[in-house]
């Protein structure tokens, strides 16, 4: 998941205005909703009850990353000195054991929601989604630089004729 948040920024720098990636992140998670619910087999009974619970565990997740990001900003990442270096990788062991102990928390709470064998699927569908994603964003820079590639030889073309 940690991947997603990565790409998700990446989107939503690489895009133009805002509405666009307002739009771009509403399609992605409607993707995300669709491949997770296919893959779990949600009932529309367990869907309702599972889809809260999800997105609140989400938010707190992003919640803990921006905190280690918030620690990070500000230093220098190639010219750390002893001290920063050992807040930040103390600020880094926190943060796991949070991801660790909210992961325990939400997989009791998803449980009474949907079996074990779900609960397992779930971190399957996540990682393949990740991927997903992953090969699309870069299936569309490789689209794009052969873009520019070929606009760029049309460009030599057009001057040689002049």
């Amino acid at each position: 998941m940690k991947r997603v948040g990565i790409i998700l920024i990446l989107l939503l720098i690489s895009s133009g205005a805002f509405a666009q990636n307002r739009e771009a992140m509403k399609k992605i998670e409607s993707a995300r909703i669709a491949l997770i619910t296919e893959r779990l087999g949600l009932t529309p009974d367990q869907a309702e009850k599972f889809w809260p619970v999800y997105r609140e565990y989400n938010q707190e997740r992003r919640e803990i990353r921006r905190e280690f990001r918030d620690a990070r900003q500000g230093v220098d990442m190639k010219n750390l000195t002893d001290e920063q270096s050992k807040r930040l990788v103390q600020k880094s062991i926190e943060m796991k054991q949070k991801e660790l102990n909210l992961e325990k928390e939400y997989s009791n709470r998803l449980s009474e929601v949907i079996s074990t064998q779900q609960l397992f699927k779930l971190k399957n569908a996540e990682k393949d989604f990740q991927q997903m994603l992953l090969k699309r964003i870069q299936d569309q820079r490789l689209k794009q630089g052969q873009n520019q590639m070929m606009k760029q030889r049309r460009e030599m073309m057009m001057d040689r004729n002049n």
